[in-house]
């Protein structure tokens, strides 16, 4: 076999024809031997038009591999022909194995007989116990069962609706899906839904009828707290007061007292009984307060067993914000000013339970929900201010309800909620307040003006003085006077002092607990308006039209000295009512706000007493003013006018304060003065003598004796004053008597002797001045006679006062 393969490995050489063919063949032959794609060889022939060549080198590849396939079938042959033979041997082995076995299964099968039927005995009774317990464990889940569907029928029957949901989840999650009964399994795929449906059904109606409730209880809660925030505010009023009766006792040292001013040890009842501890929630009620929210806590709870927790949450804050929008509504029937104590104790009673639910609620409503219906309210409630505060025409309504909304956010304050907004809307209508407050006392004080008799006052109690001056501090000692007591006012100073007192009163109270602290300013600013506009015009309307008399020009005058000290009062009061030192007020003090109607008084006063005077000043005329010696005695006029003046000083002087007294003197004996120069100088007096003027020097030496009479009443500036307002007649009768008169041209004994002289009433004056020689026909008799000097010097004056006109 091997010389033969080697014998087809050789090539056999021929002629160059054949070499071609066998190149071929020798290509085609390695394609096939490897596995090479023959689609070359096709495409080459059949292009060459020869594919007879093909078929004929692959036939003769063929008989190729044939003989090489018979080459090694010789050489395997023998191998075969042992291996049947070792096959055959083993026949007779099988043979004898097969025999034992089958011997082998007979006696198995003879053993095994019995042990089967005993083992399908076993399993058999095997099933039967497990059908035994299978029906044991289903009477015994039919059992629990029923025991929890009996319980819940108990707990429902009692109201327990939450155990009752408790064991109907149980039978879902435990026995629903195991129950053995499908009849029983279908009755509670029924029952549960309809059981739930009526515990929410239940719980629903309970918590309708506690919004129902709620309403009532929100109004008597808000009631009560904000009664509560009015009497601690009451307590504090009390104590400062206290504490400024102790200062003002301190100040006038009425007598030795120490005080201890102790705020009562009272805790806050406001909020003992509203406002629990977070941690102190157990039933969601407040006994002392009638506050359930028992039914919305459990209606909340059963909804979260339930599974619908936000369905109720948001059927909760749409119940409220429909019952808040409820309680917006304004009554047109029913005026405000009845009803605002209502409207807003209910709001007030809302947030008060919207912040116990917030707190003990476990989430039931969020905070962010609770501002949301608080700046819902409050812009309601800044509206229906606005609109009631813009037709309210009486200041006593717009305070009350401003100070019931001070209570409000006060009370709604202690719950965190924030209330700026409403003090803005009472801030902003303060002007309106102020104006309506200066119109109803502008009422009142002319209503008092009207019933003044200009009579002095007389009162007869202690009481009545304490009442009408010591409350007021217009006394001018700190001595009790002996009763009956006649002031030195009228009765209209005490009541226009009480209706000033009330303003400031209501101004504060107006102002205080509106959010700003530091409101003295604008009660200063108001209560200025109030003296130097409504009082002030009016006592000047008053004197204008009602004061006819110097009696009453007097009393009136007396009224506004007392009524000076009053003003200081009243700022004194304002200033400690706003809770601001008296050195402040004092130190921040105006003028005399009644300056207008004290100057009209005291003028109407000089006024109808000059009037007077002139009267008398009239006698002057009946002056011998060519007197062959002067008169001793004064001339009868100014007796007259002396003989007035002493009366009215002495009736003056129980009623009008000296520096009142000192003004109208002034002003009277300035007239007077005034009169005589003015006589002298008009054309009533054609001529005089020395011996006339000499008898106005004695009249006014006895004004002038009058006036230093007067001289202890007053200090001595004020004394030199009144004495200077004779100067300018005293200045001319020196000038008149002087042996030089031409000295009235020296600029400086001019402004020492005669400062207050015209020197053209003097040039006037001097030349109705006539010598005693200076008669009819006298100048014959003294052709040849020397000139008076004096006379010399007075025609000097005349002519050089003469040519500087």
């Amino acid at each position: 076999m091997q010389s033969a393969k080697s014998r087809r490995k050789i090539v056999p050489s021929g002629d160059g024809g054949e070499s071609g063919d066998k190149l071929e063949q020798l290509l085609l032959s390695s394609a096939i031997c490897n596995g090479e794609d023959l689609g070359p060889f096709v495409r080459k022939v059949f292009a060459s038009g020869r594919p007879e060549t093909l078929l004929h080198l692959l036939r003769y590849f063929s008989r190729s591999k044939e003989s090489e396939i018979e080459e090694v079938c010789k050489a395997h042959y023998q191998d075969f022909i042992l291996a049947v033979d070792d096959l055959r041997s083993l026949l007779s082995d099988v043979d004898s194995l097969k025999s034992a076995l089958s011997d082998s299964n007979s006696k198995l099968q003879s053993v095994a007989g019995p042990l089967l039927a005993s083992l399908d005995a076993y399993v058999e009774a095997q099933n039967i116990s497990k059908n035994v317990d299978f029906a044991l464990t289903s009477v015994v889940s039919c059992m629990k069962l029923m025991e929890l569907c009996s319980r819940a029928n108990y707990h429902l029957s009692n109201g327990s609706f939450y155990m009752a949901l408790r064991c109907l989840d149980s039978i879902e999650s435990e026995f629903l899906d195991k129950t053995p009964s499908l009849t029983l399994k279908r009755m509670l795929e029924r029952k549960i839904p309809a059981i739930r449906s009526h515990i929410e059904r239940k719980v629903s109606k309970e918590f309708g009828d506690w919004l129902v409730e709620i309403r009532v209880v929100s109004r008597n809660l808000g009631q009560l707290a904000i009664g509560q925030a009015s009497s601690a505010r009451q307590r504090e009023e009390e104590l400062r007061i206290k504490q400024r009766q102790a200062e003002e006792q301190s100040r006038l040292s009425l007598r030795d007292c120490v005080y201890a001013l102790v705020e009562d040890d009272n805790e806050d009842e406001l909020g003992s009984g509203i406002r629990d501890d977070k941690d102190g929630y157990a039933n969601g009620s407040s006994g002392s307060l009638g506050f359930d929210l028992t039914p919305l806590y459990r209606a909340y709870h059963i909804h979260q067993t339930l599974g619908l927790e936000d369905r109720f949450k948001q059927y909760y804050v749409e119940n409220r914000k429909l019952q808040l929008t409820s309680d917006f509504q304004v009554s047109s029937m029913t005026p405000f000013l009845e009803s605002h104590q209502t409207f807003f104790a209910q709001i007030a009673g809302f947030f008060i339970v919207e912040d116990r639910v917030l707190r003990t609620g476990g989430g039931l409503i969020s905070k962010m929900e609770v501002e949301n219906l608080w700046e819902t309210a409050v812009s309601k409630m800044c509206s229906v201010l606005e609109d009631q505060f813009s037709r309210m025409q009486t200041a006593n309504h717009l305070l009350l309800i401003k100070d019931y909304v001070s209570l409000l956010g006060v009370t709604l304050r202690r719950y965190g909620y924030p209330v700026d907004a409403l003090l803005d809307v009472l801030s902003k209508h303060r002007d309106k307040y102020h104006e309506l407050l200066l119109s109803d006392c502008c009422k009142q004080i002319a209503e008092a003006l009207a019933a003044d008799k200009f009579e002095q006052m007389l009162m007869k109690k202690e009481y009545e003085y304490s009442m009408n001056v010591l409350s007021f501090q217009i006394q001018t000692s700190d001595i009790i006077p002996a009763f009956p007591y006649v002031a030195p006012f009228s009765s209209t100073v005490p009541d226009c002092c009480r209706i000033v007192r009330s303003f400031v009163e209501d101004s504060v109270s107006f102002m205080s607990y509106g959010g700003q602290l530091e409101f003295y300013d604008v009660v200063k600013k108001y209560l200025d308006r109030l003296l130097s506009e409504v009082l002030d015009g009016a006592l000047l309307k008053l004197i204008n039209t009602s004061v006819h008399g110097v009696s009453q020009a007097m009393q009136v005058a007396a009224n506004m000295a007392v009524l000076e000290r009053a003003c200081d009062f009243f700022f004194r009061h304002a200033a400690q009512l706003s809770g601001i030192p008296l050195r402040m007020a004092e130190r921040s003090r105006r003028q005399f706000p009644l300056n207008k109607a004290r100057d009209a008084a005291e003028e109407m006063l000089s006024g109808l007493l000059k009037t007077k005077v002139d009267g008398f000043m009239q006698l002057i005329e009946n002056v011998n003013w060519m007197a062959d010696e002067p008169s001793q005695g004064g001339n009868e006029y100014v007796n007259e006018v002396i003989i007035y003046l002493e009366t009215l000083v002495s009736t003056a002087q129980q009623i009008l304060p000296a520096q009142v007294l000192k003004r109208v003197l002034q002003d009277v004996l300035c007239h007077i003065s005034e009169e005589i120069v003015g006589f002298l100088f008009g054309d009533s007096v054609k001529r005089f003598n020395l011996n006339a003027i000499m008898g106005l020097d004695i009249d006014i030496r006895l004004l002038e004796s009058f006036v230093d009479n007067l001289a202890p009443q007053f200090s001595e500036g004020d004394a030199n004053q009144l004495k200077n307002v004779l100067a300018e007649s005293r200045q001319l009768i020196n000038l008149l008597l002087s042996n030089h008169p031409e000295n009235f041209l020296n600029p400086v004994i001019r402004e020492r002797s005669y400062n207050t002289l015209d020197y053209r009433k003097v040039v006037t004056i001097s030349e109705k001045l006539r010598d005693p020689s200076d008669r009819l026909f006298g100048t014959f008799g003294s052709r040849g006679a020397k000139q008076n000097p004096k006379k010399k010097s007075l025609d000097i004056l005349i002519k050089r006062l003469k040519d500087v006109s």
